[in-house]
């Protein structure tokens, strides 16, 4: 599951991770937010859980999904909620990719994903120091297996990174 950034859509979420995606034959998932951005960020858990389990629901019923292999990642906005519903449903997704990150609210913590974020160092919009190296420090104090790559750029998924992203969560 693919989550976009505010303002944006299931489509431009979709836009980094194809290319690698369908090399290595992955099925994503890219649901759009019910407003600008998740709700989360603007208010707390509401409509966009919904439309998540129902979605992913979908797709498992449509598809033979193996479990190990269900994923949950977002860019910006996306990413922070990726971080928080994967933590709480880290029973679920086995993986979380964040691309440039500004915060996580788990409201639970269930199970243990193995966690990917990237951040560049030139974000300006989600400065580094204060987002992704501090979402990084606190998943690492709470002992999470996290992989960290910072990036010489701005708010953006660079291509290498994104395949770089894809191929450690193929890895075993």
């Amino acid at each position: 599951m693919v989550l976009h950034g505010a303002g944006g859509s299931a489509e431009q979420a979709l836009t980094w991770l194809s290319p690698q995606a369908a090399a290595d034959g992955l099925l994503l998932l890219a649901p759009q937010a019910s407003g600008s951005t998740w709700d989360l960020i603007v208010g707390g858990y509401g409509p966009d859980v919904v439309r998540l389990d129902t979605a992913l629901a979908d797709v498992f019923q449509r598809h033979p999904v193996e479990a190990a292999g269900v994923a949950i990642a977002g860019f910006s906005d996306g990413a922070s909620y990726a971080l928080s519903l994967g933590l709480t449903n880290g029973d679920l997704f086995g993986a979380v990719l964040a691309f440039s990150p500004g915060f996580m609210a788990p409201l639970l913590r269930h199970g243990r994903p193995r966690i990917f974020v990237s951040h560049g160092t030139a974000d300006r919009v989600l400065p580094i120091d204060r987002c992704g190296r501090q979402v990084v420090r606190t998943l690492r104090d709470d002992e999470y297996p996290v992989t960290y790559r910072e990036f010489a750029d701005g708010h953006d998924v660079p291509a290498d990174v994104a395949a770089e992203a894809l191929r450690w969560w193929n890895a075993p």
